[in-house]
């Protein structure tokens, strides 16, 4: 249940950790941030790719059981939203794209709020692991909001 929250806040010490060394592309909490929900996202991107013979994080299958009936064609949907995840992940450690990165990032995460609480409701597995509840679904997704906005907020496209 925690292993996506884990996935973007231990970069984020890690990446502060560097940066109180020395490392100056990690220097602030905003930057760190950014490449830590990157790290989370190339993780959670590349699940939708995954096939179910694998068993480190949840499979295609699996991620493709969670959209909701009202969505059409539910395989592309799982593949299109890995695309956009590792897009995403690219678009936050490359500083002129950071910002746009972090508020399509933003509305990507809105967008599969139904998706979650679908997969809640109905009581779908992940990777084999009892469905994680509504109660922490939501808010999990409206930290990733959070963070792909804030980490972002200070950086100005180019032009």
């Amino acid at each position: 249940m925690f292993e996506g929250l884990l996935l973007l806040f231990v970069p984020l010490l890690a990446f502060r950790a560097a940066g109180a060394l020395g490392v100056t592309r990690f220097a602030g909490w905003r930057s760190s941030a950014a490449h830590a929900l990157a790290v989370m996202l190339v993780f959670t991107g590349s699940a939708h790719f995954a096939p179910d013979s694998q068993t480190v994080m949840p499979s295609h299958n699996d991620l493709t059981a969670m959209v909701p009936p009202f969505v059409p064609a539910p395989d592309l949907m799982v593949y299109a939203t890995g695309v956009l995840e590792l897009l995403g992940a690219a678009g936050l450690v490359l500083r002129p794209t950071r910002r746009l990165a972090g508020r399509c990032l933003a509305l990507l995460f809105a967008c599969l709020i139904p998706a979650n609480i679908y997969a809640a409701a109905d009581d779908i597995p992940l990777n084999g692991d009892p469905a994680t509840p509504l109660w922490f679904r939501i808010p999990e997704q409206v930290v990733y909001i959070a963070v792909a906005l804030w980490s972002t907020r200070g950086d100005r496209h180019p032009g």
